[in-house]
């Protein structure tokens, strides 16, 4: 297991290596892929999310 100190260091090591500016950009990008498996996973494709999409909007 990862100690307090151990995930402070690792932390300085990647804001060492990509700079402050980068790490927004980095984290979005994990985002959408993490996104985009677990929708693959359950098997949605994007029609199906843009027709859920399309729907909230008509509700309101």
């Amino acid at each position: 297991m990862l100690g307090t100190w151990e995930i402070i260091l690792i932390a300085l090591v990647i804001l060492l290596i990509f700079g402050g500016k980068k790490i927004p950009e980095l984290m979005k990008g994990i985002g959408k892929g993490v996104r985009s498996f677990k929708d693959g996973v359950e098997g949605k494709t994007e029609k199906e999310e843009t027709e859920v999409k399309d729907e909230k909007e008509e509700k309101k």
